[in-house]
């Protein structure tokens, strides 16, 4: 398992879902801006649930599948209970995954289009985030359908001015956004996409926990003044298939 812990008071909540699909564990309510990420035993495989953590409060998103699924409604009172507020909810026919969403600051939110999150989610989106910029980006084919393409397979933030991209596949639009807000780019070379070398976790402003292997990558940040740490990774994330940014979802970053 992953668990993520904080020494401060605030607090928040974030859920992984176990073997069983009807199965949710709890397996932090601290989450705050610098998170310590510990590694545990590599045959518990585990899937955080999707959720999007706004400056208001939390979003339950409907989840695009395969197979018929409804939204997870066990997950608002612990939220609650947590003393995260939900403030709305997603339903189908619009479907959003929390990897097709990234807070580029605390006013602008980036939205992938794919074959995960449909282009009903920005209409569902708008009225929950009064004040917030929503900027959607088209995301590649790639493989099509049954492979997950996230926003997040091909960008990480990893400070207010600094970011992971794989640049091959961004959307110009996404690239021209990054420069005119400041944003340096780290480029992630052709070798290590495939070995999920864009997909990071900021554990702090310039602290980042990445997936062993992608040695050039990690170089690269570490010339922009990041300090990265490595998991292994070969059960939860190669066989998953599944970086650290998929396996967990902050619900609260503080500024500090």
């Amino acid at each position: 398992t992953i668990a993520i812990t904080s020494g401060g008071s605030d607090t928040a909540a974030i859920f992984v879902r176990g073997g069983d699909d009807n199965d949710e564990i709890i397996i932090a309510k601290t989450v705050l801006g610098n998170l310590d990420v510990d590694g545990g035993d590599d045959d518990d495989r585990i899937m955080v649930q999707m959720k999007s953590r706004t400056k208001i409060g939390s979003l339950n998103l409907y989840l695009k599948s395969h197979r018929p699924q409804a939204p997870p409604p066990a997950t608002a009172p612990v939220l609650a209970e947590a003393g995260v507020p939900v403030v709305g909810r997603v339903d189908a026919p619009a479907t959003v995954e929390g990897g097709d969403t990234v807070w580029l600051d605390d006013t602008t939110l980036l939205v992938g289009i794919g074959y995960r999150t449909s282009p009903a989610a920005l209409d569902a989106l708008r009225p929950l985030l009064p004040g917030v910029e929503l900027i959607a980006f088209d995301l590649p084919h790639w493989n099509g359908a049954d492979e997950v393409m996230h926003l997040m397979s091909f960008l990480s933030p990893l400070d207010r001015d600094l970011a992971v991209v794989y640049p091959r596949i961004a959307p110009t639009r996404l690239m021209w956004l990054l420069a005119d807000r400041g944003i340096r780019v780290v480029e992630v070379p052709d070798e290590e996409f495939a070995s999920m070398g864009p997909n990071v976790l900021a554990l702090g402003p310039r602290r980042a926990l990445a997936l062993d292997g992608n040695d050039e990558t990690r170089r690269r940040m570490e010339r922009a003044g990041v300090d990265g740490v490595v998991y292994r990774g070969d059960e939860i994330s190669h066989k998953g298939d599944g970086g650290p940014t998929c396996l967990t979802r902050p619900l609260l970053r503080l500024d500090s």
